[in-house]
């Protein structure tokens, strides 16, 4: 059952509207079962587990294509600081046109808050995931604040804890296969099963700061390959960790060295470093190093 068998031959652009057509089709030709009928699919995809057998429901999965969640703005962030973030937008160019800029002020607020409290080293490198757009689609930005440029555009996998298409659900319990949103130190790498990765430490308490515990890091994936996407029409499922292509991965994994900041945005994801305050002051005293 292929419900998103032709998104990764869309536009980049045009994702949501080729989506949502490809999702409504399937879900209208191909289900046999009245709308809300739980039934039980095996889907032959690679995740980090050796076999999954999943209970779709045919109705969430219309409804997992739809337009992504409003993202609010953050509160008392000041007319220099937004402007700053929206400049910036408007200098990443045609690259960053996805990235959504309510989501690109929380990363920036953010990113500047854990500068001023000494929780990042990295001067300049912010990377931010829209984890609430399609997973067929590349929603990780590696930016240089500095030069206002992208450095690397890539998919990447969220939990299979999650959701379908987007991720939708987020914890930090041991076990969960979700993701976890909010802010992320990288710290040191290794050579793991899969290969060169690195490992991720989660700075929202209550939200992520399991992460080392639940040996969540940036390593590279087959099914979030090119070539598994154009089969399946989206990424396939990690067990939490934000998984990378094949084809990308050490690039970014090396960009994003040790004391870089990464933001996980997605529904419901609340992070107390987004302080208007704190970012204000280290923008003006320090800009974006």
């Amino acid at each position: 059952m292929k419900l998103f068998s032709s998104a990764a031959r869309l536009p980049r652009r045009g994702w949501l509207s080729g989506m949502l057509l490809t999702a409504l089709s399937a879900g209208l030709a191909g289900c046999q079962s009245s709308v809300g009928e739980v039934a039980t699919v095996r889907y032959p995809v690679a995740t980090d587990l050796s076999s999954t057998e999943l209970t779709v429901n045919k109705q969430a999965d219309v409804l997992d294509s739809l337009r992504p969640t409003p993202v609010a703005a953050v509160a008392g962030v000041s007319d220099g600081v937004r402007q700053r973030v929206r400049d910036l937008h408007r200098q990443l160019g045609p690259a960053a046109a996805d990235l959504r800029l309510e989501v690109l002020e929380r990363a920036c607020v953010g990113y500047l808050a854990l500068r001023q409290a000494g929780r990042v080293s990295q001067p300049g490198i912010l990377a931010v995931a829209d984890m609430d757009l399609p997973s067929s689609t590349p929603r990780l930005w590696v930016l240089d604040l500095r030069a206002g440029q992208v450095l690397h555009h890539s998919r990447v996998a969220h939990g299979r804890g999650s959701g379908h298409l987007r991720a939708q659900r987020f914890s930090n319990v041991l076990k969960s296969a979700c993701t976890a949103g909010g802010f992320y130190r990288t710290q040191d790498t290794y050579q793991g099963k899969h290969g060169l990765s690195r490992r991720l430490r989660g700075l929202d308490a209550g939200l992520n700061d399991n992460a080392l515990r639940r040996y969540v890091v940036l390593h590279a994936a087959d099914y979030v390959s090119s070539q598994y996407v154009a089969r399946h029409g989206q990424a396939g499922y990690s067990r939490g960790c934000p998984a990378l292509p094949p084809e990308q991965y050490r690039a970014i994994i090396r960009t994003l060295s040790e004391g870089s900041c990464l933001y996980l945005s997605g529904p419901t994801v609340e992070s107390a470093w987004c302080n208007a305050r704190a970012a204000a002051q280290q923008l003006t005293s320090h800009g974006w190093n």
